[in-house]
């Protein structure tokens, strides 16, 4: 099978044209060496994959013969992505959600709030002084 085509069956990518795309730009290796779309896959090869900032790697049990279902992904391959990467996407996310750059805009009414409660817990504190 096309190593486009499995990534899309094991519903690594929404749509076959996204996983193709994915290929195009180097982010998926097969066994150590930079895959082309139209490579063929088998079974024990070892699929690293570069998407939202993770680099999943995979080992290939069985190659499906059309899409999957989420629960039967396990059958067809061995994920081995460190739980390191995981965590490491939840801080980036995390960091993300406080990070605000200038100009993009006024504030939103939470952020209003927020910065409302801090000046005056700040008015409060030097009064007190």
């Amino acid at each position: 099978m096309r190593i486009d085509k499995l990534l899309w069956c094991l519903r690594y990518y929404k749509t076959r044209s996204i996983a193709t795309e994915a290929v195009k730009k180097g982010h998926i290796t097969v066994n150590g060496q930079v895959a082309k779309a139209s490579r063929e896959v088998f079974p024990s090869d070892k699929i690293t994959l570069r998407k939202d900032q993770i680099n999943f790697k995979i080992t290939i049990l069985d190659v499906p013969q059309n899409r999957l279902g989420a629960k039967l992904l396990d059958m067809y391959r061995k994920d081995e992505t460190p739980k390191e990467a995981f965590e490491h996407l939840e801080l980036l996310k995390l960091s993300k959600e406080h990070y605000r750059a200038n100009g993009t805009g006024r504030p939103t009414k939470k952020e209003r709030r927020d910065i409302d409660d801090y000046l005056d817990d700040n008015i409060e504190t030097k009064e007190i002084e």
